[in-house]
């Protein structure tokens, strides 16, 4: 921060109109210009004005002093956590993750079929979905595979940008499960997106009579196409690869498909040699966005600040250590702490100078506590790449540099 005193503001007003000029025989003079000349970069003496190329009222944008992107790769992008305020996700700025591209659907023509063991299979249109009455809820939705370490100069968006919240609009599954009548022998449900990759996913029925919600809006508005436009499910709590986008049909039955997802993807190590081909739940996570890298610190107050979530329930507390993991304090937690919901988390810290460690672990209401990443190793009995939810320290140096501390086994 720069100090200003009364003094040096009034002397600067004072020579606002006048200038330095030389005359033909070379002598510097001090001669009056226009005032205007001085208010050029003064926004509060200019008209204001839409975006360059942007009518007025017809798209808004940002200012263009941010620059908040996601960073992409052939198959997905993430989410800027570090740039986030809140707990809201910006709708253009929410991760991606596709297996073959991003389908272009018309509305008026995208169906959605109930069949299996139903009383009576039906084809809903979108029209006749946004006749149901509709559900909202905010909760955050995050891949299995988010997780990245491995090198120093890695953001909080490089290691778990694969998470992002909204609210969620569309019409309860179990409206469409009542409407359609379920037989008392249907245990599963096959859903299925109408991208190139044929998503399919098996989902017990029971998470469709508790919580699904077939979504065709997003933070106020229509799914993005990257997002599942026209419709698609989703599964508050459970890994993302579950709520299937541009969902077209729902199959009930009395056992899983084994699908190529549920069978060669999405599975993972669970020690002693044996694989879990099912785990839907999102375990407890939390990880510091400030002061994380690549974004430098001073000696000083610091507002250490995070994100937190839980599949299974509501985040319960979040412990800070700035020692290292030696002790841990409890960080206040900003309300709403909404359920299977992103949870911001916030403490005040003194840093002195010296070099640390800074981290958090999360709480949930379940009483799970968020582990180390060598006890998730040491539990599952080797590398796994799905549902990986480490603590993450980040190192400050002596300078100021704030830096991602690798994993190492």
């Amino acid at each position: 921060m720069k100090k200003v005193n009364r003094r040096t503001w009034l002397s600067g007003a004072a020579t606002a109109a006048v200038a330095i000029a030389q005359t033909a025989t070379g002598k510097a003079v001090q001669v009056g210009v226009p005032i205007e000349q001085f208010w050029a970069d003064d926004p509060t003496k200019q008209p204001g004005g839409a975006p360059p190329g942007i009518p007025p009222g017809q798209v808004g944008t940002r200012s263009p002093f941010e620059k908040l992107v996601k960073s992409p790769s052939d198959i997905s992008s993430r989410t800027p956590l570090q740039d986030l305020h809140g707990i809201l996700t910006p709708s253009d700025l929410h991760f991606e993750r596709h297996h073959n591209g991003v389908p272009a659907i018309d509305p008026a023509k995208h169906e959605l079929l109930i069949h299996g063991m139903v009383d009576k299979p039906l084809v809903f249109t979108l029209a006749d979905l946004k006749r149901f009455p509709s559900v909202s809820r905010i909760a955050f939705l995050e891949c299995s595979g988010n997780f990245r370490t491995g090198k120093e100069t890695l953001s909080p968006q490089d290691i778990c940008g694969l998470t992002s919240q909204s609210e969620w609009t569309g019409v309860s599954l179990a409206t469409l499960f009542r409407e359609v009548g379920i037989k008392p022998g249907a245990r599963w449900f096959l859903a299925e997106g109408g991208d190139a990759a044929l998503m399919t996913r098996s989902i017990p029925v029971q998470k469709g009579w508790d919580d699904a919600i077939v979504a065709y809006a997003q933070n106020g508005e229509a799914l993005r196409p990257e997002q599942g436009y026209p419709v698609r499910l989703f599964l508050p709590g459970w890994e993302g690869n579950t709520s299937v986008k541009w969902l077209r049909r729902l199959e009930l039955g009395d056992a899983p498909w084994q699908t190529r997802e549920e069978t060669s993807k999405y599975t993972e190590a669970v020690g002693e040699g044996k694989i879990r081909q099912f785990s839907f739940d999102i375990d407890a996570r939390s990880i510091i966005t400030f002061p994380a890298y690549p974004a430098p610190v001073q000696r000083g107050w610091i507002e250490i600040r995070g994100l937190a979530w839980s599949g299974r329930g509501t985040v319960e507390r979040v412990e800070v250590s700035t020692d290292a993991g030696k002790s841990w304090q409890v960080a206040t937690l900003q309300q709403p702490v909404l359920d299977k919901a992103h949870t911001r988390f916030r403490l005040l810290w003194h840093w002195n100078g010296d070099e640390t460690e800074i981290m958090s672990r999360a709480i949930d209401s379940t009483g799970y506590v968020q582990p180390t990443y060598r006890q998730l190793l040491d539990a599952r009995g080797g590398n796994s790449g799905y549902h990986m939810n480490p603590i993450t320290a980040w190192q400050i140096k002596r300078d100021g540099r704030v830096l991602h501390r690798p994993e190492t086994r």
